[in-house]
């Protein structure tokens, strides 16, 4: 099929690029606002109207053109707002609801080419290669099966984080901490010999952290230097079920890793004391987190010698421990929690 300029199909322009702590997301908020998100169709929070700007109209399709999500894609449902980094697509001429969907997986099938790179898609969006047309057979599928797949919570009892009021600092590690923390492996990327499925997780904002794949063979062959030659191989990969935080670089970026990886020394490894971490746990956990990225600007850097001396703040039972059984049940209630 001919492949033609994404700009031959839409007329592509940046949204608000609003600040989210800047509007008001107050009970009356009635406004979709679509950040860099992957989940919910990029949707945030409801914010109300802000300063005479006319939201933009629902059916236009948003892009993210940075961070870890980037090129992620979605048909907006309602009347909306942006944050930064977030262009918006209106077809040049009348397309299917499934023309959209199809031109979403489209530009996000073109993802690899910019996160293997750290490259961002702000100046080269609009020029992006897609298939100038859809498939006919595809008029045919169901398109509610496009927004079910990512609305549908697993469970329908919503709850609320705004009533949920016993909240308490905890240290990350330590005697008193959450986690297990412990130190990548200081190692150089192995050189490929073989082809392999372990992934390398390495101080990215990118592609949940992975960096590129590697076989056992590689890992345990590929040394910095004589000492790591004499270390076995369990010292170099980590178990899965936890989360992964850069301490270096894009300093703070957490990602949930389910499968078995190895990493560089770049990225602290997390476990939970007492409790296996899931990707609902990690999903709540993750974002409290990064919530903390500020603290690491000016190129300081979030070791593992400093990391269990900081604070994070959860939820609590009624014996002042951490709720793990409210965090996940929440992130199950949420609308899209089917697509985690």
């Amino acid at each position: 099929m001919k492949l033609v300029q994404l700009n031959t199909l839409f007329e592509i322009f940046y949204g608000n690029q609003f600040d989210l702590n800047k509007l008001d997301t107050t009970d009356n908020a009635e406004i979709n606002f679509v950040s860099r998100s992957s989940k919910n169709l990029g949707v945030v929070a409801k914010v109300a109207y802000y300063n005479n700007t006319e939201p933009f109209e629902a059916g236009l399709i948003t892009v993210t053109l940075g961070g870890t999500y980037l090129l992620s894609s979605f048909i907006q449902q309602e009347v909306f707002y942006t944050g930064q980094n977030v262009k918006i697509l209106r077809p040049l001429k009348p397309m299917t609801f499934n023309e959209k969907v199809y031109f979403c997986n489209a530009i996000e099938a073109n993802r690899y080419r910019y996160v293997s790179h750290g490259r961002e898609a702000n100046s080269t969006l609009d020029y992006l290669l897609v298939p100038s047309k859809m498939p006919n057979y595809l008029e045919s599928i169901d398109s509610n099966i496009y927004l079910e797949i990512r609305k549908t919570p697993i469970i329908n009892t919503a709850k609320s984080l705004g009533s949920f009021i016993n909240w308490k600092t905890f240290k990350y590690g330590g005697k008193d901490g959450v986690f297990i923390i412990k130190n990548g492996y200081y190692n150089k990327k192995p050189d490929h010999l073989e082809v392999g499925k372990v992934p390398f997780i390495g101080a990215t904002e990118y592609n949940n952290g992975i960096t590129d794949y590697y076989s056992y063979f590689d890992i345990e062959n590929c040394n910095k230097s004589e000492e790591s030659a004499y270390h076995e191989i369990e010292k170099k990969i980590f178990k899965g079920n936890c989360i992964t935080v850069s301490n270096n670089g894009s300093v703070g970026y957490a990602f949930f890793q389910e499968d078995d990886f190895t990493c560089s020394h770049d990225v602290n490894v997390l476990y939970l004391k007492g409790k296996e971490m899931n990707k609902y746990l990690a999903t709540f956990i993750c974002t409290l987190i990064e919530q903390e990225r500020y603290r690491w600007d000016f190129g300081r850097k979030w070791r593992p010698a400093r990391m269990p001396d900081s604070e994070i703040k959860l939820p609590t039972d009624i014996h002042g421990n951490p709720d793990w059984d409210f965090m996940e049940h929440y992130i199950k209630t949420l609308p899209y929690s089917s697509s985690i």
